[in-house]
Formats: structure tokens, C-alpha cells, sequence
């Protein structure tokens, strides 16, 4: 990409009307944007002039890639698994995140994992019937101390929520992809390879997945790993819904094999309020774990500096590809 000069703003559509604390934040990061936004099922009839995509959780698929001229798709976060690549690289156009460490992104999931741990472990969902019926001492909860849990994906969000949760005494255990890194630096946990998830899993209390997600590991957490898990053990997802098979997680809530669940993300979003699921012990919150002020400044911040480098004619930080023939930035709107 070479240098160029504009005389119209770059002109970003956010495709969900979700999430409107980040298009503040980043409104007053980069004021000289212009930041328009659409709903999941309007992206294609909102693209004229568009110059980049924030897609969230909406599927860029290739048909919208080829409708618009956009040269670049970024992520305000991690996830691009809704979004078509290789379609993308094809056409020429770039395609970013922000990775979760150093913004505020990871400690605030690790934060929320452990709101969703604390919550099922204390029984939250039964206290409220106590209070109304003015019965105390009930119900007894569990501590985390002294119990195991095993963390899936070391990334930014896995090593925050195992320095956490080495503070509150816990036995550790983690899954990654590339077991000779080792555990996160200043923590006492063993770590096996992905081959060995199954193992990993067997003693473990609560079990919260962290990894990102791609074709290779969708449904990772499936009937079998679920059967694998310690009876009466609790599952955490804060990464992405389509990591853990909705049905075969029904199922083993049903049969009693897996005692709770605390979801931040489900395959299929937003939850249908008459899911099964939500028959069983499962606490679902909104895709929230990130959603908080320190997380979205300093995502914010970093979307804002790729921005600024792409209106420059730069390459983008953070991408996931490398188009042979970039899409060229209009130089004007008219």
C-alpha cells in the first residue's frame, strides 16, 4: 500500500447495533471518522462508500466482500471466525484484530470467568428465593479453594484467569495448543498438549475455555470431552459459543453428569429464551465478559492507530492475512 491523501473521512460500518459503548469510546478516540452503523441482517444493503467493516459477531461472508469496496475488515477485539478469510484475502482486502493482552481486554474476561465460577460455586441463582422467603444460611455454596480447575487456551485471557485464580488458592491445570511454552510466567500449573484434552480434563472442578476459535477446534468441548470431565464438574465459556456443542452440553446437564454451566457465549446469539439449556443450572450473560471501560479504551485505542495507519496507505497491525493486491483507498467521496 502507498501513501495517500484523502479528502473525505474514512467512512467505518459497525454491523450490530449491539455493543454502542465501543463506537463512543472510539468516536473519542478518532474524532475525524466517520462511524456509521447497521444491523447483522442489513450489512449488504449498507455498504455504499463504505471504507472499512467492524464486523463484531456478523458473518462477512463472500458474497458482501464482493458487493462492497472496503479494503479492510477490523475486528474491535479478537474473534474473526464469522468472518471469510480466505474471500477476503482474494479480493484484496485486509482483515485485523486486537489481540486480548495489554488492552484491558483479557483481565476483564478473566474477571468475568471468575464472576460465573463464583456465581454457580455460591448458588447464586437460589439466593434470591431465600431472601424472599426470609431463610437464612441457604444454600451452602462451594469454594474455590483448594479445587482444581483446568483452563483451556493460555492466550492473553487464559494467563490472566490463571493468575487470578492462583490467588484464590486453586489447583491448576491448562490446555494449549503449544504445550512446550509452558505455563503463563509466575504460575504453578501443569500443561498438556491439545492431544491430551481429554486427561486434562478428568480431575478438574471447573473447566473454562478461553481459546479461540477456528475450523479446527469447533466443538472442541463435545459429548465426549464433556464425558470425560469429573462428574458433578462445572463448565465455563468465555471464549465462543461454537467451541462447545450446544446439544451434547444439554444433554449432560440433563443426565446430571455436568452439574452447571456459565456461558457468556453460545453457539447461536443471542440465546432463544426458550433454549433447553436454560431449563438446567446454566447462568447466560449477553456476551459481556470484555464488554467493560478499561476494555474498550484500550481496544479503542489500538483500532483507532490501525485505522489512522490504513488512511495512511500503511499495512494494518494484527492482520490475519496478506492480499497479494490490496484494494486501492478511494481518494475521494463525491
Amino acid at each position: 500500500m502507498s501513501a495517500v491523501a484523502r479528502t473525505a473521512p474514512l467512512k467505518i460500518l459497525f454491523c450490530e447495533s449491539g455493543y454502542s459503548e465501543s463506537r463512543r469510546r472510539l468516536a473519542a478516540a478518532a474524532p475525524e471518522f466517520e462511524l456509521i452503523t447497521t444491523s447483522r441482517d442489513r450489512v449488504q444493503w449498507s455498504l455504499a462508500g463504505v471504507d472499512v467493516l467492524v464486523p463484531y459477531g456478523a458473518r462477512i461472508d463472500r458474497a458482501i466482500i464482493e458487493r462492497g469496496s472496503f479494503g479492510l475488515v477490523q475486528q474491535f477485539g479478537v474473534g474473526l471466525e464469522t468472518v471469510d478469510i480466505p474471500a477476503a484475502t482474494e479480493a484484496g482486502v485486509w482483515v485485523a484484530r486486537v489481540p486480548s493482552a495489554h488492552t484491558g481486554n483479557a483481565e476483564s474476561v478473566a474477571e468475568h470467568a471468575i464472576l460465573l465460577m463464583l456465581a454457580l460455586a455460591r448458588k447464586a441463582a437460589e439466593l434470591p428465593a431465600s431472601v424472599r422467603r426470609q431463610i437464612t444460611g441457604e444454600p451452602a455454596g462451594m469454594a474455590l479453594a483448594g479445587k482444581t480447575a483446568c483452563i483451556i487456551g493460555l492466550g492473553g485471557v487464559g494467563a490472566a484467569l490463571a493468575r487470578r485464580l492462583q490467588a484464590f488458592d486453586m489447583r491448576l491445570r491448562g490446555v494449549r495448543a503449544q504445550a512446550i511454552l509452558g505455563a503463563p510466567s509466575g504460575v504453578g500449573m501443569r500443561v498438556y498438549p491439545s492431544g491430551q484434552l481429554h486427561t486434562a480434563l478428568a480431575d478438574a472442578d471447573f473447566v473454562i475455555v478461553c481459546s479461540t476459535m477456528d475450523a479446527s477446534n469447533m466443538n472442541l468441548i463435545d459429548a465426549a470431552a464433556l464425558l470425560a470431565m469429573k462428574p458433578k464438574a462445572l463448565l465455563i465459556n468465555v471464549a465462543r459459543g461454537g467451541l462447545v456443542d450446544t446439544g451434547a452440553l444439554e444433554a449432560a446437564l440433563a443426565s446430571g453428569h455436568i452439574a452447571g454451566a456459565g456461558l457468556d457465549v453460545i453457539a447461536d446469539e443471542p440465546i432463544d429464551p426458550q433454549s433447553p439449556l436454560l431449563a438446567h443450572n446454566v447462568i447466560v450473560t449477553p456476551h459481556i465478559a470484555g464488554v467493560t471501560d478499561l476494555s474498550y479504551d484500550g481496544i479503542a485505542r489500538e483500532v483507532a492507530a490501525n485505522l489512522r495507519r490504513y488512511a495512511r496507505g500503511e499495512q494494518p497491525l494484527f492482520v490475519a492475512n496478506a492480499p497479494v493486491a490490496p484494494r486501492a483507498l478511494r481518494l475521494s467521496r463525491r
